[in-house]
């Protein structure tokens, strides 16, 4: 394994771990928190934040699969190369955006 794979897994290793704290410390464990007291406007605002932490959490379940994918591919050996055309990625790209299973032709 080259240091420049070590480097992606490393790192993709990381994002994962840091989007499943992210995720877990918005919905209170995979469950979102609707405690709230009998107050009408208590009542509102939880109700406001559960939809915001919703939106923000399935945002970053998106890229935690995405993550994911790129860890698949790595241990299939089929990371770095794009998946419409079966061309290397640009290693550039790989730079930016780890996670990418597409060369910059196919985005």
């Amino acid at each position: 394994m080259s240091d420049a794979f070590a480097e992606k897994r490393s790192i993709l290793e990381q994002e994962k771990a840091l989007l499943l704290r992210r995720i877990d410390e918005l919905t209170i464990g995979g469950e979102i928190d609707m405690d709230y007291d009998d107050d009408f406007a208590d009542r509102a605002q939880v109700a406001g934040e559960v939809g915001e932490n919703l939106t923000l959490a399935n945002a970053l379940g998106v890229q935690l699969r995405l993550v994911e994918k790129a860890l698949v591919r790595m241990d299939e050996g089929t990371y770095g190369t794009c998946e419409v055309c079966t061309e290397p990625i640009e290693a550039e790209r790989l730079n930016i955006l780890p996670m990418t299973n597409h060369c910059i032709a196919h985005a």
